[in-house]
């Protein structure tokens, strides 16, 4: 069926529902939803048989839906309405929660009903449980409500709050009033809940040292206590806030902008509150001896034979230290008396690559992007350089730029069957460093490696095992990944061909090592990168400011639009750089 996805950005669930369609052999195209007049001519120019909107801010014209199926994928319960319905779902405690396929109609989210399903809630933030458990939701109505549309005889069935299984209601938009936290009287589970339901956009508005911010990425604190509201400890870029009953860890902020400020940006809190808060403890963090309910980023585990080393670095990225400190304790680890290494991304993101928040903040942005390249450029060599184990990806979460090259690096990777992969530069405006040009022609051939980083498009974990990509699938979730990751790799360290299969590890990277070492991949992607970097006038610094203020699309790239591929002439990189992390 020819099928257009009609979007406000091309986000994480839209590039997941843009796989899924195309994996069944649909002519799927791309609408970015930036006004009335492109978005009629868009569906125009495609004029499909069907249009879903995974993600969209924007009412959808008369002019459209008039003449189109447009089916409009809610993150709510059946009768649930509005534009905050996540966030009140986390802040209200609800347990079940769900997605649902509307049709749209003259009012917003009241149109007759294609498909629902739901899902059980877990404590995390908003756009934890958006990128899991809504996006797997979401796919699951998309197919059905295709499905019930190739259907002559289905019905979509009104929305009816008479009906004993329509629970949800008309909700308002969440403003920050209703975020506001006391920290004079709110408990810590309380104001978890409050920052986790605006976490991503927009944060919850607050008052530190005597300047408005956005609160982001908080962590319950076990053992630290304070007077309630005063900050009261500092550790690796985050910070604590003391509670009633406990204390929280802050990891980022963003400074409030008042009129005719300059706006600003989501970055480690310790950094924006800089100077201030210099007399304040800084907490060590051992990566052996931490505590489930306190801030880490980096921790490390051993069992039959295993390491399992953790790292879970805010929404992706990382920075130079980040990089850095991953890399020690990668070559920390490698000595243990373990078999095999399993890396083990967060559950949201396994890894975007290098920090563009961090990079931006800083004095000279070029500067800073040649040190956080050749980094996370570290990090990967000391993991393809590991010989005395194997190791192992086990990868839950999405992975996009320089993560994935990460991935790759290791000698088997293993991913959630509902990942998606950006491995690819481009659209940023950079060649591509992290020994990419190693790694991903080693797993799927040359001319492969350069159609995916040439087309700039996700890939679906489905296709990623069918050319090679990655080794195995793993439908399962969280806990269940877990298991089925502990499973496959103690089989592996217990394996009698252990001892065989290590040798032929060495000799391919002694072979590799000799036709053409490392160094000289990373010296030719690093004068590329360079000169990304530092010659006038190249498209990542544009770019990287688009991505990082947020910047509304202009236009739908062509890459993603085929409708308009014949009617307007390709101008090199194109400007969308909307939330592919």
């Amino acid at each position: 069926m020819k099928i257009l996805l009609l979007s406000s950005a091309y986000n994480g669930l839209t590039q997941r529902v843009h796989v899924e369609l195309l994996q069944r052999g649909h002519a799927v195209s791309i609408e970015i939803a930036i006004n009335e007049q492109t978005m009629l001519e868009g569906v125009q120019l495609f004029n499909p048989d069907i249009i879903f909107c995974p993600f969209l801010r924007h009412r959808i014209p008369e002019s459209i839906w008039r003449h189109y199926v447009c089916v409009v994928v809610h993150p709510g319960i059946k009768g649930d309405r509005g534009a905050s319905s996540l966030d009140w779902a986390i802040q209200n405690k609800e347990t079940q929660w769900g997605v649902t396929a509307l049709q749209a109609v003259e009012e917003m989210d009241a149109g007759d009903v294609w498909a629902t399903a739901t899902f059980k809630m877990r404590p995390g933030s908003k756009s934890s449980i958006y990128t899991i458990e809504v996006t797997e939701a979401a796919v699951k109505v998309v197919l059905q409500a295709l499905e019930h549309f190739q259907d002559a005889s289905f019905k979509p069935k009104p929305l009816d709050y008479g009906k004993p299984d329509v629970l949800g209601q008309l909700r308002p938009t969440m403003k920050q009033k209703d975020r506001r936290i006391d920290w004079r009287v709110d408990s810590t589970a309380i104001i978890l809940d409050k920052i986790y339901a605006a976490d991503g956009s927009p944060g919850v508005a607050d008052t530190i040292l005597g300047n408005e911010y956005y609160l982001y990425g908080p962590t319950k604190e076990d053992n630290l206590v304070g007077v309630p509201g005063e900050l009261i400890a500092t550790c690796l870029g985050a910070v604590c806030r003391a509670t009633v009953d406990g204390a929280i860890w802050l990891s980022h902020l963003k400074r409030k902008a008042n009129n005719g400020d300059k706006p600003y940006f989501k970055l480690p809190a310790a950094s924006v509150l800089g100077e201030r808060i210099k007399d304040l403890p800084e907490i060590p963090m051992s990566m052996y001896h931490s505590t489930a309910n306190t801030f880490k980023e980096i921790w490390y585990e051993e069992k039959n034979a295993v390491g399992y080393l953790h790292f879970d670095f805010h929404n992706g990225a990382m920075s130079t230290d980040q990089c850095l400190r991953l890399r020690d304790a990668v070559i920390e680890v490698r000595n243990r008396p373990t078999r095999v290494l399993v890396l083990v991304g967060a559950r949201t993101t396994w890894s975007n690559g290098v920090h563009l928040n961090i990079i931006e903040a800083a004095h000279n942005p070029a500067e800073e992007s040649w040190h956080n390249i050749n980094a996370i450029d570290d990090l990967i060599l000391t993991v393809l350089n590991t010989t005395t184990k194997i190791t192992v990806a086990a990868v839950h979460g999405n992975a996009g730029a320089g993560g994935v090259p990460f991935a790759l690096a290791c000698d088997k990777v293993c991913v959630r069957s509902g990942v998606v992969f950006n491995p690819h530069y481009k659209s940023m405006g950079l060649y591509g460093s992290e020994y990419w040009t190693y790694t991903l022609p080693k797993r799927v051939g040359y001319d492969k490696a350069l159609e995916i980083t040439e087309a700039c498009l996700p890939i679906g974990m489905q296709e990623a095992k069918k050319i090679g990509l990655v080794d195995f699938v793993i439908p399962e979730m969280f806990a269940a990944f877990d298991s089925k990751i502990e499973l496959m790799v103690e089989t592996l360290a217990q394996s009698n061909n252990y001892a065989r299969i290590l040798e032929s590890k060495v000799l391919r990277r002694s072979h590799d090592e000799f036709v053409k070492p490392l160094k000289v991949y990373r010296q030719e992607e690093l004068r590329h990168m360079r000169e990304d970097f530092y010659k006038p006038n190249m498209p990542y610094h544009p770019a990287r400011k688009q991505f990082v203020y947020k910047i509304p699309a202009t236009e739908t790239p062509e890459r993603l639009a085929h409708h308009r591929r014949s009617n307007r002439s390709d101008n090199g990189v194109l400007p969308l750089i909307k939330s592919i992390i």
